[in-house]
Formats: structure tokens, sequence, C-alpha cells
């Protein structure tokens, strides 16, 4: 059913823009044909490796099926805006508006740019974003404090060991106090991933480097790649948390599992249990891939709380669906009734839809600020 569901976009695109063109049949059977393909990119991935999060096919071959898919959507959408305006102007006036046919193969050839664009976009190693967070109870020693946030990187057919390499090595020169890496940081098997995983072991920072599941790895047999962080240098904060300090100032670092943690049979969120015993004169910064839920942790007494999983929204209109999905936070700093919340674009996104307009990747570089 769900290959069916998105096999629908394309036959509409098919029935309503391709044939009335006055093009040659043989022709539009092999437009048709190619829309039909690009519509089943999500079943070439569950062919190629078992799952629709996985694509395990040769990387120029994953960045045309995302460049199609996305195509198909926009000329659907497109098609859909002509229609649906055709049925207006005929209720309302009488009028039958026809479109000519210049301007409609140049709104499609334009969106087929868009589309290339989005995706080339998506593909960049990311470029580092600096933000102050003016964080309440701070110590004074951890005025000037850094942490880098690294999310979403869904390492990849896509985001492949060379991209891999890339963000390291951008990340190292960032010479951040701490590293956090708010979950999704795979797509694929630890078979599949071995070794474009590997130059993360790389990564360093004074303070260590930290890791919280997302959703996607309970797609990939979660308590493997549990263990694979660790043997890359990164300590799991799955619902616990870690005292930071600074001469005589502490600073208490906690994370959680994904929500979909819960869903899988494994222990979901717990914001107590993973603050529990932590000092009551320390301000805490909490580890939550999804942002939904940060108005709780807010009553809970959080004072910072880092997020991913919305990858910016995408694009302008777009991130709108994102925020409805998310509790409304889609990108950037929020105040949520005191409690500061950032929600990283992402280093990178699901290989699946490869997009973005408007909506860059960032390596985020927080500093901490003392309030007042």
């Amino acid at each position: 059913m769900f290959h069916v569901m998105f096999a629908l976009p394309g036959l509409y695109a098919i029935a309503r823009f391709l044939w009335p063109l006055p093009f040659a049949l043989p022709i539009k059977i092999l437009l048709a044909l190619a829309i039909l393909v690009g519509s089943q990119y999500h079943l070439a991935c569950r062919l190629t490796s078992g799952s629709v999060f996985s694509p395990e096919m040769p990387r120029s071959v994953i960045i045309v099926f995302n460049w199609a898919f996305i195509s198909i959507l926009m000329l659907f959408s497109l098609q859909l805006l002509f229609d649906l305006s055709r049925v207006a102007a005929r209720l309302v006036s009488g009028v039958t508006l026809q479109i000519p046919v210049a301007v409609s193969c140049a709104l499609a050839c334009s969106l087929l740019l868009i589309a290339a664009a989005g995706v080339r976009n998506a593909l960049v190693v990311p470029s580092v974003r600096h933000v102050e967070i003016y964080v309440r109870g701070l110590p004074i020693e951890f005025s000037g404090y850094s942490i880098l946030q690294l999310t979403d990187l869904h390492i990849s057919r896509l985001f492949d060991r060379r991209w891999t390499e890339a963000v390291v090595r951008d990340a190292n020169q960032i010479g951040a106090d701490l590293i956090v890496v708010t979950g999704d940081l795979i797509d694929g098997t630890l078979e599949d991933r071995r070794l474009d995983v590997a130059p993360l072991k790389e990564l360093h920072a004074s303070d260590g480097i930290y890791f919280i599941t997302g959703n996607h790895e309970f797609f990939f047999d979660h308590a493997r790649w549990l263990e694979q962080a660790e043997v890359l240098g990164m300590s799991a904060l799955e619902n616990r948390h870690v005292v930071l300090r600074r001469g005589k100032g502490s600073l208490v670092l906690a994370g959680v599992t994904d929500l979909t943690a819960s869903e899988t049979g494994f222990p979901g969120p717990d914001v107590e249990e993973a603050i529990a015993h932590a000092p009551s004169d320390s301000p805490i910064v909490l580890l939550d891939h999804q942002p939904k839920r940060a108005r709780q942790a807010a009553e809970m007494g959080i004072a910072m709380q880092l997020s991913g999983h919305t990858h910016g929204g995408l694009a302008p209109g777009l991130d709108r669906l994102f925020a409805k999905a998310n509790g409304g936070y889609v990108s950037g700093l929020y105040d949520v009734s005191g409690m500061q919340l950032y929600v990283s674009n992402g280093t990178a996104l699901w290989p699946g839809f490869a997009f973005r307009i408007a909506r860059p990747p960032e390596l985020t570089c927080i500093t901490l600020r003392r309030e007042g």
C-alpha cells in the first residue's frame, strides 16, 4: 500500500500533465515509464536492502532517484494547482482556463531545475552555524563554553565515508569543549555502514562526545549501534546524565531515548529518570532527538534542550507541516517557558527524501552565556 500511494502522484502527473501534451506517442510512453519508475524510489530501496530507510544502490543512482522522485511530487502539485484553478474559475465565472503548452512545459522545466538545486543543497558538507544561548543559572565557569551539535547525520550510501570524513575534519577544526550527537546517526545495518561511520572515531573534544538515539536507530538494531557508538568513542545517554565540571561550577548533560523506542519494545524517553539525583544547583542541558515534548521538559526545570529530527522543515512552506508534527518547533532557537530550545536543521537528512531549499544543513556550534 505504501508504494501504491507513492505511485498515485506519478499516475496523476501522467494522466493530467503528460498525456495531453502534443508529443509523439513513443515519447509519451517513455516519459510515462520514467515517471512510474521514479515514483517507486522507495520500493527500489526496499528491494536493495529490505528497508525503505536504507538505499543500498550506487550513490549516483540514489541521487538521480531523489531528483526524479522529488520532481514528480512537484509536478503533481503543479498540475493539481492547475486543475483546482480551472474548477474554481468555472464555478465562479463559467470560464474554462486554458494554460498554453509552452507555459506548462516552461513551468515543468523550472521544477526540474528547482528539484536538482534542492538535491544538490542537501548533499553539501554543512557549514558552521554559530549560536549564542543564554542559560539561566549557568555558572560563571561555563560562560563561553562551546558545544558542537551534530544531528541527523543519516550516514548511508548517500552520506558516505568521504562525506563523513569531511564533516569530522570540519568539526574538529571548531575545537568545541563538548560534542553531542542528537540522534539519527545512521541509515543501514552495522555491516553496511561500518566503513562509512569509521571516521567518527577521529572526532575529539576535551569533555568528550555524547550520543542519543533517534528514531532511525530503532529501524536498524539499535542495541548493536549503541555498542558501535561506544567503539567510536561516543558515550550513550539513554535516560541518564553526566555532570560536567569547570572549577567549582558544574553543568548537567542529560539524554533520553527517542519516542520510537517505546513503539519497538524498548524503554521510552524518561526525563525524570534521566535527571534523577542530578545536582539541584546545576543547570541541565537535555538532549532529546525530537523537539515536540519541549514544554514538558521546561516544566521539569530543564534549562536548555537540543533537538533535531525536523531537518529544518526542508523548504519554506513545507516547514509549516513539519512544525505541526513537532509541537510547533522546526528550526532555530525558541524560548519555551524560560527554557532555551534549539532545533538544528541537521547535519544531513534521510536519503529517502534528500532535498533542501533555504534550509541549509549545519554544524551547530553553541556558545553558552550567563543569563542576566
